[in-house]
C-alpha cells in the first residue's frame, strides 16, 4: 500500500499584488475622453456610471444636459448605456467626474457652424432681453441678437416669448460667441421679392447726418445723403421729416450684409427736384425708374463697339 501525501504550495498573494493585477487590466481614462457607460444608480443630485473603471464614475445633475433640468430622471434611467465625457481626473476616492452637457455643447457648436456655412435661416424664441439686445437659444446654445439687428416696431421688452427668424452673424466657439441677426433674415426674405431699379413706397423712420432710414414693408433701407438729389444737400432734415411717406428706387441689394440701398436722386428729371418739390419726383418716379433700368440693361458704348469690331473681323463661313 502506497502512502499518498497531499502537498500544498505556499502561495503568498498580497493586497498590493491584487491592486497591481487590477491596474494591469484596467483601462486608462483621461479628462477629455469620450467613453461608453451604463447608469448604475440614480442619486438625488446625480448618478453613478459604470465605465469599466475600478470605481463607479459620477455625473452631477448640472452636467447631465445642455438645458436646465430638475431631476436626473429627466435625462437618465437605470441601465441606460450611452456616451459620457470625462470631465476631471480621479478624486482622492478614485472616482472620475463625467459630463453629458460637454458632449452636447461640442455637437451643438458643430451644428451651428454647419448652419452658418449653409447660410441657413433658423427660428428661435427670445427668452430674455437686456440693454444691448435679446437672448435666444440655438441648438441649446445661448445666442445674442444686437439691438441694431432686431427689426420690429415692438418695444424690446415685449419681445420675450416671440419667435423670430434669424441669420448667423458670428459663430466663435473659442470665445463662446454666437451672434445672430433678425434684420438680415427679414431683408433676405424681402430681397427675394425686390429688384434693383424697382420703385417702392416707404416711410421715413429715422434721419441721421449721413442719410435717412426708410421702412419698406417691414425692413429698413438706407437713403444716403449723396443719393437724395443731384444738388448738394447739407442735411437730410432739409428734405425729410420722420414719418414722411416717400417713393424711392432700389439701387443695391446686399443680402450678405443685410442692406438695401435706396435713391431718389436717380428719380429726378431735373437736378434739385427733390429739394424744390419732392412730389414732382414722386409723380414721375416710375418713368424715371424705367429709364434707369434701360440704362442698366444697355451695355456701354465702348463694349458695343468692341463686340461689333470682333464680329466684323470674323471670317465668313463658306457654304
Amino acid at each position: 500500500m502506497v502512502n499518498k501525501t497531499k502537498t500544498t504550495a505556499n502561495v503568498s498573494f498580497t493586497h498590493e499584488d491584487f491592486a497591481a493585477l487590477l491596474d494591469k487590466y484596467d483601462y486608462h481614462f483621461s479628462p477629455g475622453d469620450i467613453v461608453a457607460g451604463t447608469v448604475f444608480s440614480l442619486e438625488p443630485r446625480g448618478a453613478l456610471i459604470d465605465i469599466g473603471a475600478k470605481t463607479a464614475a459620477y455625473i452631477p445633475i448640472q452636467e447631465m444636459s445642455i438645458n436646465r433640468i430638475d431631476q436626473p430622471e429627466e435625462v437618465l434611467q437605470n441601465n441606460d448605456t450611452r456616451e459620457f465625457f470625462i470631465l476631471t481626473d480621479e478624486n482622492e476616492e478614485g472616482q472620475l467626474t463625467l459630463s453629458i452637457r460637454r458632449i452636447e455643447y461640442m455637437r451643438a457648436w458643430e451644428r451651428v457652424r454647419q448652419l452658418q456655412q449653409e447660410d441657413a435661416t433658423v427660428r428661435s424664441l427670445i427668452f430674455a432681453t437686456n440693454r444691448g439686445g435679446a437672448l435666444v437659444r440655438i441648438e441649446g446654445l445661448r445666442g445674442f441678437i444686437p439691438g441694431s439687428h432686431i427689426s420690429t416696431r415692438k418695444v424690446k421688452e415685449e419681445l420675450v416669448g416671440e419667435e423670430l427668424p434669424l441669420k448667423f452673424l458670428e459663430v466663435d466657439e473659442d470665445r463662446n460667441r454666437l451672434v445672430l441677426s433678425h434684420r438680415r433674415a427679414l431683408v433676405e426674405r424681402k430681397m427675394n421679392k425686390l429688384e434693383v431699379g424697382e420703385v417702392v413706397v416707404g416711410v421715413v423712420r429715422g434721419i441721421k447726418p449721413y442719410g435717412a432710414f426708410i421702412d419698406i414693408g417691414g425692413v429698413s433701407g438706407l437713403l444716403h445723403i449723396s443719393e437724395i438729389s443731384h444738388d448738394h444737400i447739407d442735411t437730410p432734415h432739409n428734405v425729410f421729416n420722420v414719418n414722411d411717406e416717400v417713393k424711392v428706387m432700389i439701387i443695391d441689394l446686399d443680402a450678405e450684409r443685410g442692406r438695401i440701398s435706396l435713391s431718389t436722386k436717380q428719380l429726378e428729371a431735373e437736378a434739385g427736384d427733390m429739394v424744390r418739390d419732392p412730389q414732382i419726383v414722386y409723380a414721375g418716379a416710375e418713368e424715371m425708374a424705367a429709364k434707369y433700368r434701360e440704362q442698366m440693361n444697355t451695355p456701354p458704348a465702348s463694349m458695343t463697339v468692341t463686340i461689333a469690331t470682333e464680329l466684323s473681323l470674323e471670317e465668313p463661313v463658306e457654304a
